[in-house]
């Protein structure tokens, strides 16, 4: 699973990115108009309580991959390699710029937040309709005998061209899964789930109307939006001793790093949730999709698992806390056995009992 970071000129993107992935820029890196690859760490609260009630030997926390990408500019659905670049990802962050600082100019001369996601949203729906109308013209225009492959996308195609013409994604098009398959090789980038990024200053991290806005203005078109001030991030972020740096966010009134929170938006976005295994060696944390059966999950630990799958025992989360150990867990009659056909939920804690 693979996230893209983009943003224009200015917009705070390198700064969130350094942030998401904890990690600094090389010059090289900071110079290179080129895409930098990095990890993210997912911070699960869930996982923190985990790791106090066991004590494990080591821990594991689930990681996302992520990719600050190219600058983009005014127009960028015509450059076609950052386009290809971006059908490599299955879901976008775009950082745009809300903030105020006349140090720092804009590449249009003003900051208008409104203004800039206008611009993105519109460039990825005309790259997809510019393809759209592309193959229509082509496999209208086919030659030779027909195929049940072009004429099944002479259907589909003027349902996407009509969607987008709404100035709608395509990610809010309910298809059939005969019509995805069909298309899955499409290179459509507003099927991707986006997530705006909205830089904000210091002074507006208590503006509920700000991101209200946003989210009324764009409520058709299934864009999470979150509000985070870099700045103020790269400061909590600096603060090495971890006393001193709950102090901080206590004082500024703030309940965690909004990185944080962004990361686990990362995992909605993807449709992804968190399951865990626990024991006194270690505590980790696996991502699977949303509705996974328990061989599913096992799979994400080791193909193994998956293959010899016989059951999973399976502890909530929150009847583990409740309870405040696993022994009193158990003899509450809360530790589960569970066969192929169990759907796994978010925040379970499972252990696999397989055979190859």
């Amino acid at each position: 699973m693979k996230i893209a970071i983009f943003g224009m000129p200015q917009s705070g993107k390198k700064t969130l990115f350094t942030l998401i992935a904890g990690k600094k820029l090389t010059e090289n890196e900071l110079s290179a108009n080129a895409a930098v690859e990095g990890i993210a760490e997912i911070i699960d609260p869930r996982f923190e309580k985990l790791v106090a009630l066991y004590n494990p030997e080591s821990v594991a926390r689930a990681r996302i991959n992520v990719t600050l990408l190219p600058k983009i500019e005014k127009g960028f659905s015509s450059n076609s390699e950052f386009i290809n670049e971006l059908d490599k990802y299955d879901a976008f962050v775009a950082v745009i710029r809300a903030f105020t600082n006349e140090a720092v100019y804009h590449v249009s001369g003003t900051v208008d937040p409104e203004r800039d996601l206008e611009e993105i949203v519109m460039e990825l729906a005309f790259n997809d309709l510019s393809f759209v109308d592309k193959r229509l013209q082509k496999v209208s225009n086919e030659r030779g005998a027909k195929t049940p492959q072009t004429e099944k996308e002479k259907e589909i195609l003027p349902k996407l061209k009509a969607h987008l013409e709404k100035e709608l994604p395509l990610r809010t098009l309910v298809l059939a899964p005969e019509e995805l398959k069909l298309i899955s090789s499409y290179p459509l980038v507003t099927f991707k789930e986006l997530i705006v990024a909205l830089n904000i200053s210091e002074e507006d991290l208590n503006n509920a109307e700000l991101l209200k806005r946003f989210e009324e203005k764009y409520k058709d078109k299934k864009i999470s939006f979150m509000a985070v001030s870099a700045k103020l991030e790269g400061e909590i972020a600096a603060i090495e001793n971890r006393e001193e740096r709950e102090e901080f966010l206590r004082s500024m009134n703030i309940a965690e790093p909004v990185v944080d929170v962004l990361k686990r938006t990362f995992l909605k976005a993807m449709d992804l949730m968190s399951f865990f295994g626990v024991g006194s060696d270690e505590v980790k944390q696996w991502l699977v999709k949303k509705d996974s059966p328990a061989p599913k999950a096992a799979g994400a630990i080791h193909s193994d698992l998956e293959k010899g799958f016989i059951r999973a025992e399976v502890m909530k989360y929150k009847e583990l806390i409740e309870a405040g150990s696993e022994a009193k867990l158990k003899e509450s009659g809360k530790y589960y056995l569970k066969g192929k056909d169990y759907i796994v939920e978010d925040g379970d804690i499972l252990s696999i009992r397989f055979n190859v």
